[in-house]
Order: C-alpha cells, then structure tokens, then sequence
C-alpha cells in the first residue's frame, strides 16, 4: 500500500460521523477550482462536511433569505464555520457588495473575504503609472467596503493575493486602523513577490482575520522560479511555526485550507518587466528568493503538474490533495 493510500485511508477513518459537530480545518472553494468548481454554497458546505472539515469560505449561491436560513441552521448543526468570499464594490455601485454583507451576516459568517486584484501584479502590469492607478483604486475600493463592513459590524479581510506585498498591505491596515478590517493572510502567495514566506506571515499576522493555509514547493527555470501548492508537509513553508503564530497572535482566527491542484505557476523575476512595479525593490530580495528556490528541500522530485490528467482524473487528484491535508493537518498540525 502506497504513503497516500495510507493517509487517505486513515483520513477517512478520522471523519466525524454525518450530522456530528465537526471540528478542525476548514476549506476554501478556491481548493476545487481546478476540476469540481463547486458552485453551490449549501453542497459545497455538505460536501466539506463529509471530507471532515470544520468550515468553509466560499461565495454565495444565494441570497434568498430562506436559501441563506438554511444554509445557517445547516452549519450551526455540523458545527461548522463560514466565512464569505466577496468581490470588493465598484466605484459606481456598491449595492451587491452591501447584500452580500448582509447576507453573511445573516448566516453568522466570521468575516467577508476580498481581494484587490484577480490576476497577478508582475503579470497584469507592465508599467508603472497601471499600477499606481490600482493601487489609488484599490484603496478606494477598500474605504467603500469597510464603509458597510463598519456599518453592519461584519469583519473584512484582504487577502496577500500576489498584489501587495507583506509591507504593503500591513501599511494599508494600520493606515485604516479598523477593528473591522484585516487580512486573510495567505501564508504562501507573497513567496511570488520575494517576500520570505516567514517573514510576511510575521508581518500580517496582527491583522490575521482568516487564513488561506498552504504549502509552497518551488523549483528553478530559465526566467526565475516555478511556484506550486502541494500537500501540507511536503513544501518548504514552515507549517508548524505558522500554526503557532497564528494562534499565539489570533488565536480567534480559523485555518482555512487553500490547496490547488493545477500546474506550477512561473514567476519570471529575472525579466526586466517583472520589475516594473518594484522599483523600491534592489538585488537583495532577487538573491534571498533564489537562494530560496536553491536550497529548497522537499519530498518532491519535481513539482506535480495535471495536463495529462482527464476531468474524472483531475476530479480525484483534488480530492486526494484535500484529504491528505486535512489528514496531516489533523495529525501533524493539531488542526
């Protein structure tokens, strides 16, 4: 029997019974968006149930009071967590921004996730005024939602989502200073800006209000480096360390589970247009991230890709991914 086969059976073996409080890590819907891409809140919150997730952080399919009703009693039955993911409101109508905040709230959600930018900074900007322009637009957006966030007394959190920087984002927190504003702290995307993951978990964790939990592998090519989530435990992020920081600084604050089976992301940090949002950046943080990437050490040979996996394949990697994180979370992370 193979190293996963044994976990998953043991993850399997360690799921509470159906209709029991569950307790533990929960996922984000992020972790399916490669293949199962769940659309429905009230499944996905079944489906993480059955896997032995305490939580979930995911959209909403609805914002029928009764639908949002249901989804709550449901929740509250299993013991489970719920934290929302929102878009941050337009400059011309925050109106859904304001239902969703509502709508979270009325099924006792932890907080409301957003992020600033979708894409990639080093990839959507190739000059420096876009970025400024995002980043003015950006704080502006930010205002309007804790605006309502502030209102209805429902916390926001920002995620590190491969657009600020650790520096930049506690910046904008401590700028704001709100008791309903704070970061969903992603502990492995700012390795893609060269942030030392380490240092910019210590660096958001004052302003913790949930998490996307991960683990990194990364691996050289010609123009930078590559960057992967793996299994919990066979990456270079120090889980442990990050675990007891989070608790001993935000021992309120949920781990929530964001493990993306896809192929290795490139980040191109030794091309000149990767540089032309940082130009407060010098030759320091360029040599301590490959110095990174060469002294990686990991369970992993290379870095897993999925282009030769069909949909029925890719469905079952997911799955297996998740459950042999919730697993090590469990036994290894006390989570």
């Amino acid at each position: 029997m193979t190293r996963r086969q044994l976990l998953l059976g043991a993850a399997a073996a360690a799921t509470p019974a159906f209709g029991s409080p569950s307790t533990g890590m929960g996922i984000a819907t992020t972790s399916l968006m490669t293949a199962r891409r769940p659309h429905d809140t009230y499944d996905f919150l079944e489906y993480c149930h059955s896997l032995g997730a305490g939580g979930i952080q995911a959209s909403f399919a609805s914002l029928d009071p009764e639908y949002l009703k249901k989804l709550r009693a449901r929740a509250e039955q299993l013991g489970m967590y719920i934290e929302v993911m929102a878009e941050l409101p337009k400059r011309d109508d925050a109106g859904a921004f304001e239902d969703t905040i509502r709508a979270a709230k009325a099924t006792g959600a932890l907080c409301v996730r957003c992020a600033a930018l979708g894409g990639r900074r080093y990839e959507n900007f190739s000059e420096w005024p876009a970025w400024q322009a995002f980043v003015t637009q950006s704080k502006a957006a930010i205002d309007r939602a804790l605006a309502i966030a502030t209102r209805e007394q429902l916390p926001l959190a920002i995620e590190n989502h491969k657009d600020w920087t650790a520096g930049e984002l506690a910046a904008i927190m401590k700028d704001k200073s709100s008791e309903y504003l704070g970061v969903c702290l992603d502990t492995g995307n700012n390795i893609s800006l060269l942030d030392n993951p380490m240092d910019a978990i210590e660096t958001l964790l004052p302003y913790a209000l949930s998490t996307h939990f991960k683990d990194m592998a990364v691996e050289p090519y010609t123009d930078g480096f590559l960057l992967s989530e793996v299994p919990l435990g066979e990456g270079i992020i120090d889980l442990k360390r990050a675990v007891s920081a989070v608790r001993r600084a935000r021992p309120k604050t949920r781990f929530t589970l964001e493990m993306i089976t896809r192929n290795p992301l490139q980040v191109p940090c030794l091309t000149d247009k990767y540089w032309v949002t940082f130009p407060e950046r010098n030759g320091r943080y360029l040599a301590d991230a490959l110095r990174l990437v060469r002294n990686a050490t990991t369970r992993l040979q290379h870095l897993p890709t999925v282009d030769h996996e069909s949909r029925a394949g890719l469905l079952q990697l997911e799955e297996e991914n998740i459950k042999q994180c919730l697993h090590y979370a469990r036994t290894e992370l006390g989570l």
